[in-house]
C-alpha cells in the first residue's frame, strides 16, 4: 500500500499504547462471584464439540464471556471488533450486506449469491450470512471466535473461521433482568429477561430488546436523518429436563426492523490525500485539464451542492429529492436441540428452520442529482428460506484413549432476491453532459439544453463527428429522455442442498500427548433462476441505430452511447426473459492436530486444515455480457448463463501455537499461514459489480507483471495494451491466489479479585500473489482488478492491537461495588476497497470505548455511565467509486495515483461518539 511505510513508526507506537493499557482479549478470565477468586472461572468453550477450558483447546480460539460484552457495549458482532484482534466486521450499503472477517479474509460485497467466508452460529443454528448478526442479541452467555478453515465439527463449512454465539439458557431458579438506556441522538434501548421453573423438569426463559435512536447523518434535501435505529427483538425458550440423560431446548425468537440506512458523503483530500483534485471542477465550456474533472462540472449543474465535495467527515448527506434509505427486516425462526445420553455415548440433533427478508430503498448514487436509485416497495427484498439438521454421536473407547466424534449436516436454503433499480429523472441528461464535457465536445456543453448541447452549435457538434454525426446526435436526443426507467421487477432464485459426514477424533498417544485428526465430506448442489422485468425501451433503440458504426471509425463513440443507455445491461430485451442453471460440487476437507502438555499449564500445538466454501451464482444480470452487443446477437441470455458461475474457494491453512495458564494469568501464541486459491471476490467498479475467482500464476504468458495496467489510457507510463493475452497462465502453473499469515498474541492478568487486564496483538500480512490470474483454467483476471497484484487484501490491517481494564472494586462492607472499565482497538493503515485504488485508503486509528458505574449487592441494581468512541475518532468503514461518477479518462489522471482515471468516490463512515446513562436491575 501507499501509505504503509510512512505509517509504520505510528503504528507500533498506537500498538505499544494499546498493549501498555493492557488488551481485552477474548481469552479474558469469567466474572467470579464476591469472595471467589476469578482465576478459577476460566471460560469454558464447545469449540471442538467438547466442553473444554479454554487454555486446553489446541486451536486458535477466542472467547468472550456475558461480562466482556456488557462492558464494552455489544449487542450485535460489530462490537466484537473491540475485544477481538482478528476479527473485523463492517457493514455497507445496507446492514443485511454486513461482512465478518478473521486474519483479513472475509466475503466482500452486496452480493447474497456469496456464502460467508465466515459465518455465524446462533445456538449451534448456522445463519445464511454474516450481516443477519448485525440484529440485536438478547442475553449472550458466551461468544466463540474461531481462527482458520472450520467443518469437521459439525454445522457448514467455513473458509476463514466462524462465530458462535450462545444465548443464556433457561434456569430452573426464578429470576429476572432489567435495562434501561437513554443517550445522545436520542439513544433508548430498553431490555429484560424472565426465567424460571414451570415444573420440576420444565423451565422457561423470555428475553426482549426494543432500540429507537435518531440517524448520524442528516439530509436537509428531505428533512429527515439516516442511518437511524428503530427495532425490536423477542426470544422464548423452554428447557426440558425429565431424566439426568435426555435435554430438550427449544427456542423462538423473531426481529423486526424498520430504518432508514445506509447513507454515504463523498471523499475529498482532507480525508484521503490522493483525491487530489478529482474534485476540482474544470472550466466551463472546456475540456478536463491537468488540475480539474468534468464530472463535478455535470453534478454541480444538475443541481449538486460543492460544498458535499469538501466537507472531509462531516455528516451532511447529498440526496436526491423524494428518494428515501427506508428499509424493513424480518428474522425469525424455531430450533430444537435434543442431547441423550446412552451411558457410552452421547447422541445431539438440532433442527432448525429460519425466514429472513430484508427490504431496502435507496438513493442509490449517493449524491443529489438523480441518477440512480431503488424505491420502497413490497416487492423488492432479498429473502432466505433455510432449513437445517444436525446430527452427532460422540463417545469414548479405547479405556479412553479415544474421544471420538461423528454426524452429519443437511440444509436447503432458498435464496429469492428482487430488484427494482432504476434510473433517476436526471439520468438522461446526466449522461450525455457526462459525454459532451469530458473532450473535444466540450464547447457545445450546455447542461440546461436539450442532449446537453448547445442548440445553435448542434450542427458544429454533428459536423465533428464525421459521418456518423446525424446518428449519433439523434442517439443522444434518445439517451436525453433515458428518465425514470430500468427494472421493473427482476427475480432471482436459487435453491441451494448441502449435506455432508464428518468425524472429529481425538486420540490420546499418552498422557499428554493428543492427536486429533478430523474429516469432512461435503456435497453441495444448487439450482438457479431468473426472470427480468424492465421497459428500458432507449438501450435497444440505441443498438439498434448505432450497431452499424460499432466497425467504423465512429464505434468507440456509438459503443459508450450504447453503453450509457444500457448500463448493467438494463434493457427492455430482457423483459418477461428467464434463465436458468445449475450446478453440482463435492469436496473433501479435514483437519490435523498434535498437542503435547509438557507441564500442566503450558499446551504446545501445530496443525494443519483445509478449508471450502462453496461456489456459486453471481445475483447480478450485469455479468451476463458488455451492455454494447444485443443479447440476440450473441445466441440469447440464456446462452450466457454460464458467466453466472464462480468457483468454490478451497484453503490450506497451518498453524503453530502455544497456550499458558496457571490461573491469574494466561498467554495464548499461535504462528499461522493460509493460502487461498479460487478466492472469491466481489467488487463495485463504479457501474457494476464483478464476481471474480483470484487465483495465482507462477509463469504467466506475457511474463513477471503482464496481469497489471496501472492506467486507464495508452498515455499512462505503465500501460498494458493487451492485458487479455497476456495475464493468462497455463494450467500446470495456476497456484493459490491469496496468503495470509502472521502471529497472534492473547493475554490475560488477574492480580486481584477485582482488578482484570487483557491485551491482544494481531499481525497478519494479507496479500495477492504478485502474479495473478482469474479462474481455474488460466483465464486473465478482470482488468478492473488491475491493482491487486502483489498488495494487501481490503480491509486487513497489518496490525490490530486491542486492549482492556476492568476494575470493580468494593465499596463499603454492604456488598456494594463500583465499576471501571475502558478498552481499545488500534489498527493500523488498509485499504477499504476491494480494488484496492488509493483513494480508498484508511490511516490508521484508534477507538477507545469506556463505562463507570455502581453497583448493589450482588448485582441487584446498576447505575452506569458509558461511552463509545470516546475520542469520537473519524474513519471510513468502505470507501467505494461513486456510482456512474466518472469523468474524462486522460492525462495527467492516469498514473498509479489515479488508476480509475478521473472517478470520483463516496465512503460509508462509522459511527461517531456515543454517550448515555444505562439502568440495570435483577432478581
Amino acid at each position: 500500500m501507499l501509505r504503509r511505510d510512512k505509517s509504520f513508526s505510528r503504528t507500533l507506537k498506537l500498538s505499544a499504547a494499546c498493549l501498555a493499557l493492557a488488551v481485552p482479549s477474548m481469552a479474558i478470565a469469567q466474572e467470579a462471584p464476591q469472595g471467589e477468586d476469578a482465576s478459577d472461572a476460566e471460560i469454558v468453550v464447545t469449540a471442538q464439540g467438547r466442553s473444554q477450558l479454554l487454555s486446553d483447546v489446541p486451536v486458535a480460539i477466542s472467547a468472550v464471556n456475558a461480562e466482556t460484552l456488557q462492558n464494552s457495549g455489544a449487542n450485535d458482532i460489530r462490537q466484537l471488533n473491540q475485544v477481538a484482534p482478528s476479527l473485523l466486521v463492517s457493514s455497507t450499503g445496507s446492514e443485511a450486506n454486513g461482512s465478518a472477517r478473521i486474519r483479513g479474509i472475509g466475503t466482500v460485497g452486496d452480493n447474497p449469491g456469496l456464502e460467508s467466508s465466515v459465518p455465524v452460529f446462533i445456538d449451534g443454528v448456522y445463519r445464511s450470512r454474516s450481516g443477519i448478526g448485525l440484529n440485536e442479541l438478547g442475553e449472550i452467555d458466551r461468544v466463540e471466535v474461531q481462527r482458520g478453515p472450520q467443518g469437521t465439527l459439525g454445522g457448514r463449512n467455513s473458509s476463514a473461521g466462524l462465530i458462535s454465539i450462545y444465548s443464556k439458557k433457561p434456569s430452573f431458579t426464578f429470576g429476572g433482568t432489567g435495562e434501561l438506556t437513554y443517550g445522545n441522538y436520542d439513544f433508548m434501548r430498553a431490555a429484560g429477561s424472565v426465567t424460571g421453573p414451570i415444573s420440576e423438569q420444565l423451565a422457561f426463559r423470555v428475553d426482549g430488546v426494543y432500540v429507537k435512536r435518531d440517524g448520524f447523518y442528516r439530509d436537509d434535501q428531505n428533512g429527515r436523518d439516516i442511518n437511524n435505529r428503530d427495532r425490536y427483538f423477542l426470544r422464548g425458550q423452554l428447557l426440558f429436563e425429565p431424566t439426568d440423560a435426555l435435554s430438550v431446548r427449544l427456542i423462538a425468537d423473531y426481529t423486526f426492523r424498520k430504518e432508514e440506512c445506509c447513507a454515504a458523503t463523498y471523499v475529498d483530500r482532507t480525508v484521503n490525500q490522493f483525491i487530489g483534485d478529482l474534485n476540482t471542477p474544470s472550466t466551463v465550456g472546456a475540456a478536463s485539464t491537468a488540475t480539474s474533472n468534468n464530472i463535478i462540472n455535470v453534478l454541480r449543474d444538475l443541481g449538486q451542492p460543492m460544498a458535499a465535495f469538501n466537507q472531509g467527515f462531516g455528516r451532511n448527506v447529498s440526496v436526491s429529492p423524494n428518494r428515501l434509505f427506508s428499509g424493513e427486516t424480518k428474522d425469525y425462526g424455531f430450533s430444537g436441540q435434543v442431547d441423550y445420553d446412552f451411558g457410552g455415548a452421547t447422541l445431539t440433533s438440532i433442527t432448525a428452520y429460519r425466514q429472513y427478508r430484508s427490504g431496502q430503498a435507496s438513493d442509490t448514487d449517493y449524491g443529489e442529482v438523480d441518477i440512480l436509485y431503488r424505491a420502497p416497495s413490497d416487492d423488492a427484498y432479498r429473502q432466505f428460506h433455510t432449513f437445517t439438521q444436525e446430527l452427532r454421536l460422540q463417545g469414548e473407547a479405547l479405556d479412553g484413549k479415544l474421544d471420538w466424534l461423528v454426524g452429519g449436516f443437511f440444509a436447503n436454503e432458498k435464496l429469492t432476491v428482487r430488484d427494482n433499480l432504476r434510473f433517476g429523472n436526471q439520468y438522461g441528461r446526466f449522461a450525455n453532459c457526462r459525454v459532451v464535457s469530458g473532450g473535444g465536445l466540450a464547447f457545445a456543453y450546455n447542461p440546461a439544453a436539450q442532449s446537453c448541447i448547445t442548440p445553435s452549435l448542434r450542427p458544429t457538434v454533428s459536423g465533428a463527428l464525421g459521418a456518423a454525426g446525424p446518428l449519433i446526435i439523434s442517439a443522444f436526443d434518445r439517451l436525453d429522455t433515458m428518465n425514470n426507467v430500468g427494472t421493473t421487477n427482476d427475480r432471482y432464485f436459487q435453491n441451494g442442498t448441502n449435506w455432508a459426514l464428518f468425524t472429529h477424533n481425538i486420540v490420546h498417544v499418552t498422557d499428554t500427548v493428543d492427536l486429533t485428526l478430523g474429516l469432512r465430506y461435503t456435497k453441495d448442489k444448487k439450482k438457479f433462476d431468473a426472470t427480468f422485468g424492465n421497459d428500458n425501451t432507449i438501450c435497444t433503440a440505441n443498438q439498434a441505430a448505432l450497431a452499424s458504426l460499432l466497425t467504423t471509425p465512429a464505434a468507440a463513440t456509438a459503443g459508450a452511447v450504447i453503453g450509457l443507455s444500457c448500463q448493467g445491461n438494463s434493457t427492455a430485451e430482457l423483459n418477461g426473459v428467464s434463465i436458468r442453471d445449475d450446478r453440482n460440487e463435492d469436496q473433501i476437507t479435514g483437519t490435523a492436530i498434535l498437542s503435547w502438555k509438557p507441564v500442566d499449564d503450558l499446551l504446545l500445538y501445530t496443525s494443519f486444515a483445509r478449508g471450502y466454501k462453496a461456489g456459486g451464482f453471481n445475483l447480478d444480470r450485469s455479468a451476463l455480457k458488455s451492455p454494447v452487443p444485443t443479447f440476440a446477437s450473441l445466441g440469447g441470455a440464456q446462452a450466457l448463463v454460464g458467466s453466472l458461475q464462480f468457483d468454490p474457494e478451497l484453503v490450506d491453512s497451518y498453524e503453530l501455537g502455544a497456550k499458558f495458564s496457571n490461573g491469574p494469568f494466561g498467554l495464548s501464541v499461535s504462528a499461522f499461514r493460509s493460502d487461498f486459491s479460487s478466492f472469491q471476490l466481489n467488487t463495485f467498479n463504479g457501474t457494476v459489480f464483478l464476481v471474480q475467482n483470484v487465483n495465482g500464476c507462477n509463469n504467466l504468458v506475457g511474463g513477471p507483471n503482464a496481469d497489471t495496467d496501472q492506467n486507464l489510457s495508452a498515455a499512462g507510463t505503465n500501460f498494458n495494451a493487451a492485458p487479455n493475452t497476456t495475464g493468462s497462465c497455463a494450467k500446470g502453473d495456476i497456484t493459490y491466489g491469496v496468503r495470509t499469515q502472521g502471529l497472534e498474541l492473547e493475554a490475560s492478568l488477574t492480580p486481584a479479585r477485582n482488578f482484570r487486564m487483557a491485551a491482544g496483538l494481531t499481525y497478519a500480512k494479507t496479500t495477492y500473489r504478485d502474479d495473478l490470474i482469474g479462474t481455474k483454467n488460466g483465464a486473465p483476471l478482470d482488468s478492473a482488478l488491475r491493482k491487486l497484484p502483489g498488495d494487501n487484501l481490503s480491509n486487513a490491517p497489518e496490525f490490530v492491537a486491542t486492549s482492556s481494564v476492568t476494575w470493580t472494586p468494593d465499596i463499603g462492607s454492604n456488598g456494594m461495588s463500583g465499576l471501571v472499565y475502558i478498552d481499545g482497538r488500534m489498527t493500523s493503515d488498509y485499504n477499504t476497497g476491494s480494488d484496492l485504488f488509493p483513494q480508498k485508503e484508511q490511516d490508521g486509528f484508534a477507538v477507545f470505548n469506556a463505562r463507570i458505574g455502581l453497583r448493589g449487592a450482588d448485582e441487584a441494581w446498576g447505575i452506569e455511565l458509558w461511552g463509545q468512541n470516546i475520542f469520537n475518532q473519524d474513519y471510513a468503514q468502505v470507501a467505494f467509486n461513486s456510482p456512474f461518477q466518472a469523468g474524462q479518462s486522460s492525462a495527467p489522471f492516469v498514473d498509479s495515483q489515479y488508476p480509475g482515471g478521473r472517478q470520483i468516490f463516496s465512503q460509508f463512515l462509522a459511527e461517531p461518539r456515543t454517550y448515555g446513562i444505562t439502568l440495570r436491575g435483577k432478581f
